[in-house]
């Protein structure tokens, strides 16, 4: 991690523009195909969820843009940001979900292993040992009920809350390609419109290409 010198920064003057704003968080959302990506995990036999969540990390951690974080005015830059993700409960009975939180490790398939077994092994709804101080994560959430057009987050008006929120939902065949809704929420001081794309350009070419 390392402190981001505002004055000498390129994006200085979009920061300043944009920091002074009350709202600074938008959302852009799209269909991505999944054709390949959905018949891979299941040969591999591997969760969706999970494995759509790594993919959805592992892309974001190779733009720097996602990984500014805002704190007290300053702009810091994160090595590697990580996933906290909802996720339903062990009780089939229980309707509400929890929040899971984890290191972006290893590969596919043993992250996939690992975010099962956290998600499993936690009994509570929010625990606040692995939230608490930290503003290296991703907010990622599903409505797998959903095929949305659009989608709001719940925010605190709070210009230095700059986690990126990740969410899909149901996807659904058209003609012969699978699609799935997906929202990508940014703040704007630290990410424009040319990031968010080339995030999903660059998600939908791993997605395509995973061999």
């Amino acid at each position: 991690m390392k402190q981001i010198d505002i004055e000498n920064w390129k994006q200085k003057q979009h920061f300043n523009f944009f920091y002074r704003m009350d709202y600074l968080q938008y959302n852009i959302c799209m269909d991505i195909d999944i054709t390949h990506f959905l018949a891979y995990t299941k040969e591999q036999h591997l969760p969706f969820y999970y494995s759509m969540i790594y993919a959805a990390m592992h892309v974001l951690n190779t733009i720097e843009e996602f990984r500014y974080r805002i704190r007290d005015g300053k702009v810091i830059l994160h090595d590697q940001v990580h996933p906290s993700f909802t996720d339903t409960s062990n009780d089939p009975e229980d309707d509400l979900f929890k929040i899971v939180t984890l290191n972006l490790d290893g590969t596919l398939s043993q992250f996939t292993h690992a975010a099962r077994q956290a998600s499993n092994n936690q009994q509570i709804y929010f625990d606040p040992t692995n939230l608490a101080g930290r503003d290296d994560l991703v907010y990622i959430t599903c409505l797998p009920w959903i095929n949305f057009t659009h989608l709001s987050h719940t925010i605190t008006l709070n210009r230095n809350d700059s986690v990126p929120r990740i969410s899909w939902g149901k996807y659904i065949q058209k003609e012969k390609k699978i699609l799935l809704p997906f929202s990508v929420q940014v703040h704007h001081a630290l990410a424009d419109g040319l990031h968010v794309g080339n995030y999903i350009n660059n998600l939908q070419k791993y997605l395509d290409e995973i061999k």
